[in-house]
Order: structure tokens, then C-alpha cells, then sequence
């Protein structure tokens, strides 16, 4: 792998204007293929099915052995807006189940960029892979599918519903309700987190009853429920045995007097009224966050004295000073027994939210102890006084898959290559961890096989859109299935090289070029940084596992294509370099110290002999807006034009000079703005409230900044449209043509 460091020998050159940009690829054509967001596997055969996101259609596919041919499963052949997510597919593998349609936001509303005058919906839908018309069931949130692929539950207003898929599926359909019209269960209490027994019959939930919680379980044939070991304890996380005879679970302790609702003040896990918070807003920063922030409820005492420190009256521990065991109860009985605990005053296993059984003895989990985030394993049966840590070696593990016979972990992770990703498997009683691919790929999302032979994965490399590929369980090349490279312009791609800068403060910051392919000696182009969001995100050498990355890193292509020099920036508080650079202190509405990341690579471009100082711009969506409009506004002298999309620029809500969060915002800078700058964002979005826009263009008029603005009505923090893409990424190459090319012909042709 070639790096390039920052020192360079800078000597006199020639300036040349870029090449015409009039024969090179079009961003249409650099997000043609289509991508695919999601793959699952059955378990009793070896097929698998993955969703795509084709030129804004969003469809289900699906591919069996030993061939692995794609089918097309769905015919929605329009860019209407509805995403697809939550497939599952029956364990025989002859229905797969998904839904259309956005998560609502905070008023309940489903997304709708289409302006459609009846409103969007959220629904599941259902399609066998044998043949047949996929059919819509109903609305829905998010549906656990049936072991047998005959029902699909799901939790709504706190209870549990079904669907009867089979119902739908029949030939002809079998008349009558399909539901829900009644819960299936309903209970006191927020239920929610359905999940099915191994043979069907049953249904685990989570009864929250705000202070406490129980494991409820559902029996479909004598229509019972019934609780495991009940507490006045927090049991979340039910997880069943592979013969479906015991559940395992998470406990905590339950909510302590000095922490409980009271009377007209709220309580912790439900505040009145939380205040929006932008940079936690961005720190979840998936599609569909609610974008509001948290809050504590007060005790009683919180306003009327100093506080009472006695123990158990605001922290709760469990005796022995532990505050997290795993249990495991008898289905039959309802009898349980804890197995395991962590330590007193544990940092180590204190924030483990989710367990999974896998073989006949062992639950595995996620956690971050030190510096990487691992998965370990426990035994059920034998006491241990540590988990088995299965992931070694020091990277990033983000995925996994879990053999059918539950005897293997495979998993996805940035060890040995810090730059890309791979796929990796281990023992679950613990021994030692093999890598199954490597090289200057990236493989992701690991789907294991029924018959154990193969492992599907999401993969691509730096010149090769993400697809569907097959790779052998003992390790090897991938063999992709999907899609189609017809047309695709490949040969006008680069493969970027890995670049390492360092900020003031001494921290290392690894980034990617891009370097034209026709740049000549003793030119000097134009050059663009590109910031990506989250902030937990790490771009990488290569096409990127994340839909919106993905898209990025082909206009990043694109942009380099046109005669750009670009480079991307993984400033400190991302992933894929450790917990102390993601946790990184001072950062966002605590100091922005990320910023000097930012500049420092804006710095390095202006640096090398192949750029001209005078022509660097910079563009990037979500936590990148942020960091966009902090670069335009604070270094105008280096950062001469930018496209904000969708970004946060005042943090918290406070105006006073002297606060540290304003002082950490763009707008404590607006008055030395000067660069020009498009903004852009949708007036639905989940992540970033609209009136970060609304507010700062308010700004940038009274100090007459010059900027350019595009709203997408009723659209969330990306664009649902495949042509809002195109629509925004033409204007963007416009607009910072106008600065940094200004001979440049303007390319802007697709409506919004």
C-alpha cells in the first residue's frame, strides 16, 4: 500500500488549466450500478436475499447454489422515495418478507418527497422466491418473520401484533382478516423486541414497565403468557436456546427512589420536553434518527438541597457491587438463575446491550473494553470468571454472522488493514481466529450459509462498486453475483492512495487522494477536500459498505475525473483507529478540535506542487456539513468555495459569546465568511433539524456572504429521489466550478 506523507518538496511550477471536463464520465454513470444494502441467508438452504437501490428503485432479490444466479424477486420500477429495509427471509428459504417506507419522525410522520397528496406509508410486504407477485400486508413498524415464514409480529403503541403472511401468499389468497385488528398480546406495560422461538411456537418479549422490566413469552397454541423469573429488575435482550427449552437475558438493576418519576417531573427514561441536540443527533447519525437529544429525570430532592449520597438512592448495584449478570430461565418452569455478572465498578463489561445464544452452551456478545470494540462468548452451563474474547488483534469489528450450527463467528473488521475491511472467522468456545479474505478489497455484512460451505458478503474494492459475492468458508477470493458492470466507467477511476497528515496538536490523520489520471508534471489543478458525517464513519481505500458513502465515494471518482485533486479526511472522533481517536476530547460543542484535521488537510493540498493554493474547495453532508461550513467561515483564505449538505451550525442553543459550544460553533466565525457556499438540505430531516439551515442563511444575508440554496420538500437527511442526486451533485460540480474553474461549462441538466 503506498502512503504519502506531508512533507513534500514543493519547487516552482507552470500553471495549467485543468482539462476540459466535456468528455468525461457523468455522475449518472459513476452511480449506475445498482447497490446492494442488505443481505440475509436462510437456514436450511443455501439461498440468500439482499435488497438493492437501483437509479432510486428499491428492490429484493434472491440467489440459491450452487449457480447463485441473481432473480429479481419485486418489480417497483419508480424513484418514489420508499425505502426498503428489514428483510428476512423463512428458514426454508421460500419467502422473504421487507419493508417499504422511511421510519416516522417525531410526529409520526412517514416520509413523502414524492408530495403524493395521500401521504406515504411504513408496510410490510411479502414475496415467495420460487415465483410469484410480492404482496403488501399491512402497515407495520419493524416485523420479526416467523421461523416458517407463515407470520410476521410486531410491536405498536406498546403492544404485539401479527400479520399472517401465509394468508397472503396462498393461491388464491385466503380471504379474510389478515389482522392486526387486535393485539396478539397485550399487556401493561411497553412491549416491545419480539422475537421467535427455533421452532416457532413461541414468542419472547420485553414487557418495560418503566421502573422495571420483565421477559414475557407468548405460546401461539395455548394462547398463554407467561413471565421469566420476575424482578424488580431491568430484564432486557431474551435470546432462546437452539432447542427453544431456555432463554438467556440481560439484567440490570431497577430504577433507584432519586432517579424514578415523580409527580409533575418527569422520569429518566421518559424526560418532559428534551431538548434537541445536534451533535448527538449526528453521533447516532443513521438514516431514520429522531435527531432529539436525552435528558435525566430530577428527583424530588434534585432543587430543594444538597444531594443525598447514601447508596441505593441513586445508583442501584446489585449486591456485591456488580451492575450487569446474565440469566437463564427454563421456558417450561419460568425459573431462573443468573450465570454470569461483571466486576464491581466494571468499565470493562458495564455497557453490554445485546446477547445472542448461538450452539447448545454459549451466548455471545459485543463490547469495548479497551481500545477496539470485540465480541466475546460466555459459557451458560460452566461459571467463568472472564468472557472468551473470540475478535483479536487490533481493529474495528462492526458485523456479524453466526453459522448454523453455532459453532463458528464470522465477522467483519479492519484488523491487519486499517484501511479496508474483511471477513474473518473464529471458534465460539474460543481458539484461534482465521482470515477469510484480504488483499486490497473490502468485504462486509458476512451472511454464513446453511450447508457451511459459504459465507455471502457486500464487497467491492477501489475501482469496483459494492456488490453480492460468495466466498468459501475456509477462505478465498469473492465471486460476485450482482449487479451488472455494463457501462459502468471503470476505466476513468483511480485507485486513491493512502495519505497521513498531522494537526497542530500532533494528531495523526489518515486520508485519502485522489489524483486525476491525466495529471501532468508542472501542472497545477484545483482541488477539493471531502468530509465525511457521523462523525463515526471511516472512508476508506475503496468503495464504501454505507449507502451514502458508497454514493460519496463515486463522486469523489467523479470529481477527480473532472480534473480535481480530491482527498478525503478521516478527522479524529471517526472509527477504525481506535476508541482514544473516536472518544478524541474536545470535539464538536466542546472545543472543535476536529476542525484542525480538517484544515491541516486543506493545508497539505495547498502544499503540493500539483495544487494551486489559490483553488480549494471543500463539500460534505451531516457531521462534513458541519465541517464545511466551519472551514468556509473560519479559513475563507483557504477554503475558497463549499457545499454544505444538510449540517449543524450552532451547537446547543446558547448565544453568548463566552459559551464554549457558541465559541465551537460556524456562526461565532460568520464574520469573517467570506467564501461562497451551497447549501443544501431537506425540510423532513431526521438527523439535523431544518432550522440549522433556516437560521444560518439569516446569518449569511445580514453579512452578505454569497450562497446558493437548495430545499427538497418533505426529504430526510439524504435524498430519497435518485434524481435530487443528480440534481445536487450537477449544481455542486456548477457551483464549485464557478470558483475553481471558472472556463468550465455548466453540466446541470436533471430536474429536482
Amino acid at each position: 500500500m503506498k502512503k504519502i506523507m506531508l512533507a513534500l518538496l514543493v519547487v516552482p511550477v507552470a500553471l495549467v488549466a485543468a482539462p476540459s471536463s466535456s468528455t468525461a464520465p457523468t455522475v449518472e454513470q459513476f452511480l449506475a450500478p445498482g447497490y446492494p444494502t442488505q443481505v440475509v441467508s436462510a437456514k436450511s438452504v443455501d439461498r440468500i436475499a439482499w435488497s438493492a437501490y437501483e437509479h432510486g428503485q428499491r428492490n429484493v432479490y434472491t440467489a440459491v447454489a450452487p449457480e447463485f444466479k441473481a432473480v429479481r424477486l419485486t418489480n417497483f420500477t419508480k424513484d418514489d422515495g420508499y425505502e426498503l429495509e428489514d428483510v428476512s427471509i423463512s428458514d426454508d428459504g421460500s419467502v422473504v418478507t421487507f419493508v417499504r417506507g422511511t421510519q416516522p419522525n417525531r410526529e409520526g410522520w412517514v416520509a413523502n418527497p414524492t408530495g403524493a397528496p395521500t401521504g406515504a406509508d411504513r408496510t410490510v410486504w411479502a414475496v415467495k422466491t420460487v415465483g410469484g407477485v410480492a404482496s403488501k400486508i399491512g402497515e407495520v413498524t419493524t416485523p420479526a418473520l416467523s421461523p416458517d415464514g407463515h407470520t410476521v409480529v410486531f410491536a405498536k403503541d406498546g403492544q404485539i401484533y401479527s400479520y399472517r403472511v401465509g394468508q397472503v401468499l396462498s393461491d388464491p389468497p385466503v380471504p379474510g382478516p389478515k389482522g392486526p385488528r387486535l393485539p396478539l398480546v397485550k399487556a401493561w406495560g411497553n412491549n416491545s423486541n419480539p422475537v421467535w422461538s427455533p421452532d416457532g411456537t413461541k414468542i419472547a418479549f420485553v414487557s418495560n414497565r418503566t421502573d422495571h422490566s420483565f421477559i414475557g413469552v407468548y405460546d401461539t397454541r395455548s394462547k398463554s403468557v407467561t413471565f421469566l423469573s420476575p424482578s424488580v429488575d431491568h430484564d432486557t435482550s431474551p435470546t432462546w436456546s437452539p432447542d427453544g427449552t431456555r432463554i438467556a437475558f440481560i439484567r440490570r438493576p431497577g430504577t433507584p427512589f432519586g432517579e424514578q418519576a415523580h409527580q409533575g417531573q418527569g422520569s429518566i427514561g421518559n424526560p418532559d420536553g428534551p431538548a434537541y441536540n445536534p451533535l448527538n443527533a449526528l453521533r447516532n447519525g443513521g438514516r431514520g434518527g429522531r435527531g432529539g437529544g436525552g435528558g435525566r429525570g430530577r428527583g424530588a430532592q434534585s432543587d430543594e438541597g444538597p444531594r443525598d449520597n447514601r447508596p441505593g438512592l441513586y445508583n442501584a448495584k446489585f449486591s456485591g457491587g456488580y451492575n450487569l449478570s446474565f440469566w437463564v430461565a427454563n421456558v417450561a418452569t419460568g425459573e431462573g438463575k443468573e450465570f454470569w455478572h461483571n466486576q464491581k465498578d466494571d468499565k470493562e463489561f458495564a455497557g453490554i446491550n445485546a446477547i445472542r445464544w448461538t450452539d447448545a452452551d454459549h451466548v455471545i456478545f459485543e463490547a469495548e473494553p479497551q481500545e477496539w470494540t470485540r465480541w466475546y462468548s460466555m459459557s451458560v452451563s460452566n461459571a467463568q470468571p472472564q468472557p472468551v474474547t473470540l475478535t483479536p488483534g487490533d481493529g474495528q469489528v462492526e458485523s456479524i454472522s453466526v453459522s448454523k450450527d453455532g459453532h463458528f463467528l464470522f465477522y467483519m473488521t479492519n484488523a491487519g488493514d486499517i484501511e479496508h475491511r474483511h471477513i474473518w472467522k473464529a471458534p465460539i468456545g474460543g481458539g484461534t481466529a482465521e482470515q477469510l479474505t484480504k488483499g486490497e478489497t473490502i468485504e462486509t455484512y458476512p451472511a454464513a450459509l446453511a450447508s457451511g460451505k459459504y459465507v455471502a458478503v457486500l464487497g467491492g474494492d477501489a475501482k469496483r462498486p459494492f456488490g453480492v459475492g460468495i466466498v468459501p468458508a475456509t477462505g478465498g477470493v469473492a465471486k460476485y453475483v450482482y449487479p451488472s458492470l455494463t457501462g459502468f466507467p471503470m476505466d476513468a477511476e483511480v485507485v486513491p492512495q493512502l495519505v497521513l497528515t498531522k494537526a497542530p496538536d500532533g494528531m495523526e490523520i489518515h486520508n485519502q487522494l485522489f489524483l486525476p489520471k491525466d495529471l501532468k508534471p508542472g501542472e497545477k489543478r484545483p482541488a477539493i477536500i471531502f468530509v465525511h458525517g457521523g462523525p463515526v464513519r471511516q472512508m476508506l481505500l475503496g468503495y464504501h459498505y454505507m449507502h451514502f458513502y458508497h454514493i460519496a465515494y463515486a463522486v469523489n471518482q467523479w470529481l477527480a475525473s473532472q480534473g480535481y485533486i480530491v482527498m478525503s479526511v478521516n478527522y479524529r472522533s471517526g472509527i477504525g483507529y481506535g476508541k482514544s481517536f473516536r472518544t478524541a476530547p474536545n470535539t464538536g460543542g466542546r472545543g472543535n478540535a476536529e476542525y484542525q484535521d480538517v484544515l491541516a488537510g486543506g493545508q497539505y493540498l495547498q502544499s503540493r506542487p500539483d495544487v494551486d493554493a489559490n483553488r480549494v474547495g471543500i463539500w460534505g453532508l451531516s457531521y462534513g456539513g458541519v465541517l464545511t461550513s466551519q472551514a468556509l467561515a473560519r479559513n475563507s483564505d483557504v477554503f475558497k468555495v463549499g457545499v454544505d449538505m444538510a449540517g449543524v451550525h450552532l451547537w446547543g442553543n446558547s448565544l453568548d459569546p463566552d459559551n464554549v459550544s457558541y465559541q465551537s460553533s460556524t456562526i461565532s466565525a460568520i464574520d469573517t465568511w467570506k467564501s461562497p457556499v451551497l447549501l443544501v438540505h431537506g425540510d423532513d430531516d431526521r438527523n439535523v433539524q431544518f432550522s440549522q439551515t433556516t437560521g444560518l442563511v439569516q446569518l449569511l444575508r445580514a453579512h452578505n456572504v454569497p450562497y446558493e440554496l437548495i430545499v427538497y420538500t418533505d426529504d430526510t437527511h439524504e435524498p430519497l429521489l435518485h434524481k435530487r442526486y443528480l440534481y445536487e451533485f450537477n449544481r455542486m460540480s456548477d457551483f464549485i466550478a464557478k470558483y475553481l474553474k471558472p472556463d468550465a461549462a455548466r453540466t446541470t441538466t436533471a430536474q429536482r
